[in-house]
């Protein structure tokens, strides 16, 4: 199943420059509401919980500042001030009334795309769930799991398995892995060997494809055959 797409909440008391920033968002794949005023932006949020909201500054009634400080009392979610000021002393308001980032009208599309995709990616928690073909690692329980079956590592085992399982089908090099598993210890040239051995022994049972191939004069790489 796919991930919900992410929703966005964009607040701005000129209609055209709200609907255009929805119109800019939504080709990308986000839920876009639009709320023309402070008060409607408390509500929307309350009612739909955003995963991001896009707030004015500078709006009659509730002004963004106040939104700002309403939502944080609630929660963390990331929030991209806008404004027509360019003045140091009111991104500094921004900032201190807890704004995540500041954007400068008129800007271009392609800064508020970059900055959305920055903030929702600093606010999504990296996954425990590791996976790659019939290959699952659970980074918090520790819990390895081939075709549904239970696999128990040793401690440098599950760390080696964690490196290949978040670089899949690259090509790590012997002093890569050394590196991201033996750091300064004193180790043999041959350890790395050994250990693919050891996870190719219990990884691969009878009729299962190799994972961990062999890649001549470079390194290893998990990838199907």
């Amino acid at each position: 199943m796919s991930p919900a797409p992410r929703r966005i909440l964009v607040v701005d008391d000129d209609p055209m420059v709200a609907t255009t920033i929805q119109r800019v968002l939504r080709p990308e794949g986000y839920d876009v509401d639009v709320a023309l005023g402070g008060e409607a932006a408390l509500q929307q949020a309350h009612a739909h919980r955003p995963d991001l909201v896009v707030l004015d500054l500078m709006m009659p009634g509730i002004d963004g500042l106040e939104v700002c400080r309403q939502l944080r009392v609630n929660g963390s979610l990331p929030i991209l001030m806008l404004t027509a000021r360019s003045g140091t002393a009111d991104r500094v308001r921004g900032l201190d009334t807890g704004a995540d980032d500041y954007l400068v009208k008129p800007f271009a599309y392609t800064e508020l795309l970059a900055r959305v995709r920055a903030l929702l990616r600093r606010a999504t928690p990296p996954s425990t769930l590791l996976q790659f073909a019939d290959l699952t690692l659970e980074v918090e329980t520790r819990e390895v799991r081939r075709s549904g079956r239970l696999v128990q590592l040793t401690a440098k085992e599950f760390a080696l398995l964690t490196h290949f399982l978040r670089h899949p089908r690259l090509v790590l090099t012997r002093d890569q892995l050394l590196s991201a598993v033996w750091a300064d210890e004193e180790t043999d040239d041959n350890v790395v060997a050994v250990y693919i051995g050891y996870l190719r022994t219990k990884l691969d049972g009878a009729g299962e494809p190799r994972l961990i191939q062999t890649v001549r004069g470079f390194g290893y790489s998990l990838r199907e055959a």
